[in-house]
């Protein structure tokens, strides 16, 4: 998995319509440096799609850095009360900035990062549309290696000048752009410094320019030059302690998190809306149908009992009619007990011993019948059951000796 880091210039350099190029590295987990080099950022689409990170380092010009002291509260209560905090230290309305405070120390204060909403969001946006997967936006003064008791520098070459970068402390820094002018550019450096010994990091090009004047001007006085290495950056971006993705909410770094579920999400809806509506047209294909049976069995019921009303059922009115029926003609219903019985006596006929029955009851339209003990074993069973089974009618052991027997599914019994 790999990390890439992105220098972008300043948006003043951007302003002045120079060319734009950015400084960018692709290091490794270990922290190795697997590609460094300078392109235009629309030309690292293919390294940031296939990093598991992208970080840009905003410039220190365009990031302010505040001191603020805040009582303890809650990660969403110092987001709703940080505008409050900062407003009268920033020219503008804060709405119209990023915020994102570091942890606080001892006493209670914490650095306030205070950047330009609209101008940040087109960079996230930028690599969001290039395949970025998670981004994390530091201030750049913040990415600087840092001892205490010295100011740390840099001196970059911009397509527009130079981009000045101090670290006073740990959580404090700052940002200028300057013309190309080296000589100038030390002095404002030795000027912004006060009397702290400054550490200078410059590009390895830059060292013979600069040495001379460092050694011979006074503003060159308590600064050392070292050069600048990419090693450098992202050892000190790690501690940097400030990230403003986040702050950005919605069109942040997890903006691409929902950008990956877009067409999947999509997808998911429209095979819910396509089986939403499967169903209901099956539904109201069925209830047709259903409607449509029913209307059949009541016209049916009609055409054979035209002066009788349908009460609920038409199908149980005619059973309970035809067994009404087939009663006053003198043929009882299968679940009649003269029927039941007169079956069952016949049954018992076939068998070797028939004086089984302890008792008889009919109830609930079926014999209830409690066997004799030690008088039935599996085979007189299996023998009486086959014998109901010829004459239409099912026998079931409800408990070991208790039987009951009533007329099989389907054979016409009637009910009232």
């Amino acid at each position: 998995m790999t990390t890439l880091l992105i220098r972008y210039p300043a948006k003043a350099s951007v302003d002045s319509g120079a060319a734009q190029t950015c400084p960018f590295a692709l290091v490794g987990d270990g922290g190795n440096l697997l590609q460094q080099g300078v392109s235009p950022l629309g030309n690292l689409s293919d390294l940031v799609a296939s990093s598991r990170r992208v970080v840009l380092l905003l410039a220190a010009a365009d990031v302010t850095l505040l001191r603020v002291v805040a009582p303890p509260l809650s990660a969403a209560r110092l987001k709703a009360a940080l505008p409050a905090l900062v407003e009268e230290q920033v020219l503008g309305d804060p709405a119209d900035c990023v915020l994102a405070a570091g942890a606080a120390d001892a006493d209670g204060g914490r650095t306030v990062a205070v950047v330009q909403r609209s101008w940040i969001e087109v960079l996230v946006k930028a690599l969001l549309a290039q395949g970025a997967h998670h981004i994390s936006v530091l201030p750049a003064q913040l990415c600087l290696p840092f001892q205490p008791g010295s100011v740390s520098a840099a001196l970059t070459t911009g397509d527009a000048g130079f981009e000045l970068i101090l670290r006073q402390s740990q959580t404090m820094g700052m940002g200028l752009t300057l013309p190309a002018q080296p000589q100038a550019a030390l002095q404002t450096l030795r000027a912004m410094a006060g009397d702290e010994p400054v550490t200078l990091y410059l590009a390895p090009a830059q060292m013979a320019q600069f040495a001379p004047l460092v050694a011979t001007a006074d503003a060159g006085h308590g600064v050392t030059l070292m050069e600048d290495h990419w090693a450098h950056w992202v050892a000190a971006s790690r501690s940097a302690g400030l990230d403003l993705a986040p702050a950005l909410g919605a069109s942040g770094a997890n903006a691409r998190q929902w950008q990956r579920w877009r067409w999947p999400l999509r997808i998911a809806a429209l095979a819910l809306l396509v089986n939403v509506v499967g169903l209901n047209v099956e539904w109201l294909r069925l209830k047709r149908e259903a409607a449509a049976v029913s209307q059949s069995m009541l016209q049916t019921f009609k055409a054979a009992y035209p002066n009788e009303p349908v009460i609920l059922d038409p199908a149980a009115q005619m059973r309970k009619n035809i067994s009404l029926a087939k009663a006053d003609g003198g043929q009882p219903a299968a679940d009649e007990f003269t029927a039941l019985s007169a079956a069952l006596g016949e049954a018992l006929g076939a068998l070797p011993r028939k004086d089984i029955i302890a008792t008889l009851e009919y109830r609930d339209r079926a014999l209830q019948i409690k066997v004799k003990p030690n008088t039935v074993d599996s085979g007189t069973l299996a023998q009486l059951r086959s014998a109901l089974a010829a004459r239409k009618l099912d026998l079931s052991e409800t408990n070991p000796g208790a039987w009951q027997i009533r007329p099989a599914s389907g054979a016409g019994g009637g009910k009232s």
